[in-house]
């Protein structure tokens, strides 16, 4: 994987970046109610993130996304929080390091923006993740924060930064 570059979203990313998401849902057999898969700004992610204290970052490998991760305030809280939001990789990209390295990217980026905690929401299945998560110093929490709408994503951790 020679050709990898990570990037800031570019607007005529959105059906590349909204099609790996889809597609990552629909090849690992995750729920599609109450998680990423469903959200409406899923189609329009370069607008979603084009906004203070937020940032995505696309994964390219020879010209072809093939992964994406990006952090902005937690919705609903009142507090320094961002959330690590919509990490997904195609299969070609993992197993390689990439997603360690985009989340090391995405806190970097959160610690610039002035966050001083980082949370997240995962499914129980996706355990890989989760042991990335762990890696990079994430806790798990009893329960959720903020107001992301994703009911079937029982898995709540947080970092401080």
């Amino acid at each position: 994987m020679d050709g990898i570059v990570i990037r800031e979203i570019k607007k005529k990313d959105n059906p590349q970046i909204a099609a790996v998401i889809r597609e990552v849902f629909i090849a690992d057999n995750f729920p599609k109610t109450g998680t990423a898969f469903a959200d409406a700004q899923l189609d329009f992610m370069f607008e979603v993130y084009d906004k203070q204290k937020a940032t995505y970052f696309i994964i390219e490998n020879n010209g072809k996304i093939i992964g994406g991760a990006g952090v902005s305030q937690l919705e609903s809280s009142e507090e320094n929080i961002c959330e690590l939001q919509k990490m997904y990789f195609l299969q070609e990209a993992r197993g390689k390091g990439i997603g360690f390295q985009m989340i090391e990217i995405c806190l970097e980026e959160a610690t610039t923006l002035g966050y001083t905690k980082c949370y997240l929401e995962t499914l129980p299945e996706m355990l890989t993740a989760q042991h990335l998560y762990k890696k990079a110093g994430f806790e798990y929490l009893c329960a959720p924060m903020g107001n992301t709408g994703h009911t079937t994503c029982p898995v709540w951790m947080i970092k401080d930064l």
